[in-house]
């Protein structure tokens, strides 16, 4: 087992950004070095607790599906080794199994969310007013229902700190242009299908997810960050799966669900986990790891 990584402080590299979970550091001017550690966010709060082996099992996770999509999209990862981008064997060794190098690209300032079923603030707004991010659902959706078609939900990408905010189609071409809007909608839409198409027979329903987008200096769109992860998705158990219920998950939901029962305001700084919501997280993320990589 890995030792667990909360925090990085390479020398002999650059760092370029330090996120929720991710410490980010230049290559060299075309090439980035991406750490998953096993720091965890919840309500856009960096917890102060770590999940042992997190930052190697959502590496491995985004590393398969990166291949999975390889022929449909391209992505960030590069061809670069790690020994190449890190030389010294000392630094090299507090990182490898969960550091990838990709290409450096122009990140777009969008959270591509695609929801499969009613769930999360995506089922306050249902309650609310019908509809989700301005998009009419069907009357009487039960809690978790599935949907009868995945919808495109956009938020704005925000600072460390701060909270996304759900924005509509519109604005997204505000940001990048129609081109480019449209192709995040269509690839977003494609790759959800995709990826929950290939995820049930292995007993996990993929109820949301969000994707992150680049573009190369052709302008070309790539996939970036993390893909499909427990981080980055909301995965259910398919076999205990019942609308009406909040389903058994494979993800941070687990985490999310213990600390509403605190008496926390969702602000830095964030509490302390007991050590049993540890351990039962990381089992999560393991099993998932381990039903979506078996053949």
């Amino acid at each position: 087992m890995l030792p667990i990584l909360f925090d990085t402080n390479l020398k002999s590299l650059p760092l370029i950004h330090r996120g929720k979970v991710r410490d980010i550091y230049a290559v060299g001017n075309d090439h980035m070095l991406i750490i998953t550690t096993d720091r965890l966010s919840a309500f856009d709060v960096i917890l102060p607790t770590p999940i042992p082996q997190k930052g190697a099992i959502l590496t491995q996770v985004a590393n398969f599906w990166f291949d999975f999509f390889s022929g449909t999209i391209p992505n960030q990862v590069s061809d670069m080794s790690l020994a190449d981008a890190i030389p010294d064997s000392t630094e090299r060794a507090l990182v490898e199994g969960r550091a990838v190098v990709v290409k450096k690209l122009k990140a777009l300032p969008i959270e591509a969310i695609v929801r499969g079923y009613i769930i999360g603030s995506g089922w306050k707004d249902y309650q609310n007013n019908g509809s989700v991010c301005g998009i009419k659902l069907p009357e009487k959706l039960q809690l978790a229902a599935q949907l009868p078609q995945a919808i495109y939900t956009p938020s704005s990408k925000a600072a460390v700190g701060e909270h996304d905010e759900n924005i509509n189609f519109e604005a997204t071409v505000n940001i990048v242009g129609e081109d480019l809007a449209q192709q995040i909608k269509e690839f977003s839409l494609q790759l959800y299908s995709e990826a929950a198409a290939y995820a049930l027979p292995r007993g996990i329903i993929i109820a949301d997810t969000k994707f992150e987008f680049g573009v190369d200096s052709d302008n070309r769109l790539t996939l970036i960050d993390e893909v499909l992860t427990p981080d980055s998705s909301r995965f259910w158990l398919a076999d205990t799966y019942r609308p009406g219920s909040s389903p058994q998950s494979f993800d941070k939901q687990y985490v999310r669900d213990y600390l509403e029962t605190l008496d926390w305001d969702k602000t830095a700084p964030g509490p302390e986990l007991p050590d049993e919501i540890v351990r039962n997280t990381a089992e999560k993320y393991t099993e998932a790891l381990q039903r979506l990589t078996r053949a």
